[in-house]
């Protein structure tokens, strides 16, 4: 039997559920950047919209779901956190798009790219020849970074949450011991680094706070 009373708890549970989660994970899920953050929200709201309305579905068993679904949301946050194989198969990776003025077309196909809106989006940042850009990034969220040639304030993310970007580290011409030797100047781990770029021919390191 249909009960206003049931429906309100489970808005309500759903409603705490959902600032629980923000909470822990971080704001990230406002303004989606990965796949992580997308499918949170789609499958909460699906867990929310689906069970508030069916009488067969107890209110233990709506609170059940919702915990099993943000316990999972938070493992997979940590795992994508620290360990680069899990991040890349659930965030994916930023795929790189035009190299030193050569458009990689096999890379635009695979991530379901026309010329038609690689163009638009190159044009939205006021370039018309492909020849000048020094590199493009498709990012996770689908975004695109443009890189024009002659812009030496690039800044290539080389450490991002304590894991090596190896595509940013090869861009900027140099490999792992590099890093690495630079890190052990200065007593650092990679594990240590929440974020460090290269820029103007500087590493520039900002680590956790212990």
């Amino acid at each position: 039997m249909f009960s206003y009373w049931d429906v309100t708890i489970k808005l309500a549970l759903g409603l705490l559920t959902i600032i629980l989660q923000i909470n822990l994970s971080g704001k990230s899920n406002l303004a989606p950047i990965s796949a992580l953050d997308q499918v949170q929200n789609y499958v909460l709201g699906a867990i929310v919209g689906g069970m508030i309305y069916s009488t067969s579905v107890t209110v233990l068993q709506y609170i059940l779901v919702l915990l099993i679904w943000t316990l999972l949301v938070l493992v997979l946050r940590f795992l994508t956190h620290h360990n680069r194989y899990v991040k890349r198969l659930i965030d994916g990776q930023p795929q790189l798009l035009i190299k030193n003025g050569e458009l990689l077309v096999s890379t635009a196909l695979k991530n379901g790219m026309s010329a038609n809106d690689l163009m638009f989006r190159l044009r939205t940042e006021g370039i018309t020849d492909i020849r000048y850009v020094k590199r493009a990034v498709l990012e996770q969220n689908g975004q695109l970074t443009i890189t024009q040639v002659g812009d030496d304030a690039v800044k290539y993310p080389i450490i991002v949450d304590g894991q090596v970007n190896l595509d940013a580290l090869e861009t900027s011409n140099h490999d792992e011991a590099w890093l690495l030797t630079q890190l052990q100047a200065q007593h650092y781990t990679v594990s240590d680094i929440y974020l460090a770029t290269y820029t103007n021919k500087q590493l520039l390191l900002f680590p956790y706070q212990h």
